[in-house]
């Protein structure tokens, strides 16, 4: 089964409390799901905001059958944190390569053989960055490479923006309160 790698945004940054909660949760004993957590003390820290989005981010590498169930998966567990829920998931254009591999229908080692023999003058794009040993590429450069080669690449990860979506509108419909008779004629269940 594959792994796969996303960000999952949360509706808020995690208390202290939800941080302990969070590390003695059977459902991330795994280490599948990280978060950063900001300071003790803020005031000490001018540089690390109470408003910085990597706080409100969870960075997930599950095993799941589909992009769409790996996602699912956390936010469901996310909810076992009081307070705490999936709003979102964030879709980057820099990839490692075997971020790009989940986006495609080649292996991470199809992209290596393709990074390492084909750079530059129309070949495989360039790395973007390189930090602490890891090397990240543009999606799209990536893309459209691979398109350029015969690849059938979509624009967009389907089940990524789906998951956004969905988690965005459930996110909308908790908060205003929408009764459960207008949800199950919407074609929704109540929780």
């Amino acid at each position: 089964m594959p792994e796969w790698s996303f960000i999952l945004r949360l509706n808020q940054p995690l208390t202290p409390e939800q941080a302990d909660a969070f590390d003695r949760c059977d459902a991330f004993a795994d280490g599948s799901v990280s978060c950063v957590l900001g300071p003790e003390s803020p005031e000490k820290y001018p540089h690390r905001r109470q408003d910085d989005p990597a706080l409100r981010e969870l960075m997930c590498d599950v095993v799941a059958p589909t992009l769409l169930e790996a996602v699912a998966r956390v936010a469901r567990d996310i909810r076992l944190i009081p307070g705490l829920r999936a709003v979102g998931v964030r879709h980057d254009d820099t990839v490692t390569l075997g971020e790009a591999a989940q986006r495609c229908a080649r292996s991470r080692q199809s992209l290596v053989r393709l990074a390492r023999g084909q750079r530059g003058s129309g070949g495989f794009p360039a790395p973007e960055v390189e930090t602490g040993g890891t090397v990240f590429y543009s999606w799209s450069k990536i893309a459209a490479y691979l398109r350029g080669i015969g690849d059938d690449i979509g624009p967009v990860d389907r089940d990524v923006v789906l998951a956004d979506h969905i988690l965005r509108v459930v996110e909308e419909v908790e908060r205003a309160q929408v009764p459960p008779p207008v949800l199950r004629s919407l074609g929704l269940t109540a929780a």
